[in-house]
């Protein structure tokens, strides 16, 4: 999960070497902390959001297997 939603914003951003995921895993969640550069943090998010939202979704979907929640944080 954390290796799709770098590749996925790496073909995003200007900046794909300042793109950094970090994971933490507890019992019912998995957290997956997104760094960007921040000229790129609006082409990560999006317009209202969508960009940002579309992003959850697939890591969410590609998580379904786990049995756990998966949280997208922007930083």
């Amino acid at each position: 999960m954390d290796a799709l939603l770098e590749h996925m914003v790496k073909s995003l951003v200007d900046d794909p070497d300042a793109v950094k995921v970090s994971k933490r895993i507890t019992s019912s969640e998995i957290t997956l902390e997104l760094t960007v550069a921040p000229p790129d943090m609006g082409k990560v998010i999006g317009k209202r959001g969508r960009i940002a939202k579309a992003l959850r979704l697939i890591v969410s979907a590609a998580a379904l297997d786990t049995d756990k929640r998966v949280n997208v944080d922007i930083i």
